[in-house]
């Protein structure tokens, strides 16, 4: 008989579901946890920590005074669940969600690229 693939549920969002699965609670796909707000795009720059990854966002920011942009960027922690399991390099989409611990309150929800 085949394998018996646990079906991810609908985050309401346009995005591809993972093809592996997971037991992790805070899975959007296959945990409890629920998303909203914010979707933001970004690189993953470091991912040593357990379920967790650093994510850097470059963007233009307008000073009006000089009419002019700055380059600025953000790092920002999200969870990482192991059935996307993002590495250094990838581009990722990540969303808004409760708050998981001190720093993170966002999650991953799909790898763009690799």
């Amino acid at each position: 008989m085949g394998k018996v693939v646990k079906k991810s549920r609908d985050i309401g969002y346009d995005v591809n579901p993972p093809e592996g699965e997971c037991n992790d609670e805070k899975c959007p796909f296959h945990g409890k946890l629920s998303v909203r707000g914010n979707i933001l795009e970004g690189i993953v720059v470091s991912d040593k920590m357990s379920r967790s990854v650093i994510v850097e966002r470059n963007y233009l920011h307008f000073i009006s005074k000089y009419e002019r942009y700055e380059r600025r960027r953000k790092r920002i922690a999200a969870h990482n669940p192991e059935c996307i399991n993002a590495k250094k390099g990838d581009k990722v989409k990540i969303a808004e969600c409760r708050r998981l611990s001190k720093t993170k309150h966002f999650v991953i929800i799909e790898k763009v690229s690799e």
